[in-house]
């Protein structure tokens, strides 16, 4: 059985709507005041998570994937991490983007994946809300709301609280807005396409877009609004599952005093998003991002904490 968990030490960004909350309030090694992501379980070249504990310290989580695959229940293969899990700190407004699917990025993007992720808001400001589809109702009006720049029409916001839960499938226009700190699940890619950005400079310059790209993912018409956020609050010592998809399954944990569970899962990822406690007598507290491996077992969850879990299910 393999009962030791895998802490990561994460890997944090650099951007120009970042702020400080990744290092204030959740222990991220980093200076500065832009800190924008968190890459808490990532095994991506663009953010290698290290092992932090055990006979694999040390460890880049690439390579512990690559040699150790019996710690994730898989046979031999080339095959990349499935996952990524991040926390966003939004200080400023994200740019107005949207996420290819595999196919669209196999072709255009030399053999990369697509990106399908979801949002778990753990806060945001009083009355807050995020860009998440669009007003377009043809390719035509599409292509003519951005060529003409009518970002108030075409731009499509919806209403958010802390606990609320969004699925971003590839070809969703999204933006994450000003003073929103959430919890990103989504496959090991790192493709995103602008559509706008604010006519902001970086260093002088505009940030590049990518609107062909744009055009040619973008799903029309958009999801309706009330398809798009799923409200969850919390449930004393209960594991609630959020989602499953093509990729992956999500849940919410609530610890209140003591909750036992199993997953039914070759590995799980975990972050600890509020509170503190312990895993099997292990502690565990708020910043944390660690593994459980193939053939875990039980775990028993002790202690004041919201946790979000993941499985890979590719």
């Amino acid at each position: 059985m393999n009962n030791e968990i895998i802490f990561l030490d994460p890997v944090c960004t650099h951007n120009i709507w970042g702020g400080s909350r990744l290092r204030e309030d959740f222990g991220c090694l980093a200076d500065g005041d832009d800190l924008g992501e968190c890459w808490g379980i990532s095994a991506h070249p663009n953010g290698d998570g290290t092992v932090r504990n055990g006979r694999y310290a040390g460890m880049k989580l690439s390579k512990l994937w690559a040699k150790h695959p019996e710690l994730f229940g898989r046979g031999e293969g080339d095959e990349p991490f499935p996952l990524i899990t991040k926390i966003i700190d939004a200080r400023d407004d994200l740019s107005i983007q949207v996420h290819p699917d595999d196919e669209y990025a196999k072709t255009h993007e030399n053999g990369a994946l697509g990106k399908t992720e979801c949002w778990f808001i753990l806060d945001c400001r009083e009355n807050a809300d995020l860009v998440v589809g669009h007003n377009a109702k043809s390719k035509e009006e599409l292509e003519s709301q951005i060529s003409e720049g009518r970002w108030d029409e075409f731009i499509r916001k919806i209403p958010i609280k802390p606990g609320d839960f969004i699925q971003i499938n590839p070809g969703t226009l999204h933006a994450i807005t000003a003073g929103t700190l959430l919890l990103e699940t989504q496959q090991n890619s790192d493709i995103t396409y602008r559509v706008y950005d604010y006519d902001r400079l970086q260093n002088g310059v505009p940030r590049q877009l990518h609107i062909k790209q744009s055009i040619d993912v973008i799903t029309v018409p958009a999801k309706a609004m009330d398809e798009s956020v799923i409200h969850t609050s919390p449930k004393r010592d209960v594991v609630q599952k959020l989602i499953t998809c093509e990729y992956y399954t999500v849940y919410r944990i609530d610890v209140d005093h003591s909750l036992e569970t199993a997953f039914d899962h070759p590995f799980m990822l975990f972050s600890v998003t509020e509170g503190k406690g312990t895993l099997n007598e292990t502690p565990i507290k708020k910043g944390d991002h660690f593994i459980l491996p193939n053939g875990f077992g039980k775990i028993k969850l002790e202690g004041k904490m919201q946790i979000i879990a993941s499985a890979s299910e590719k």
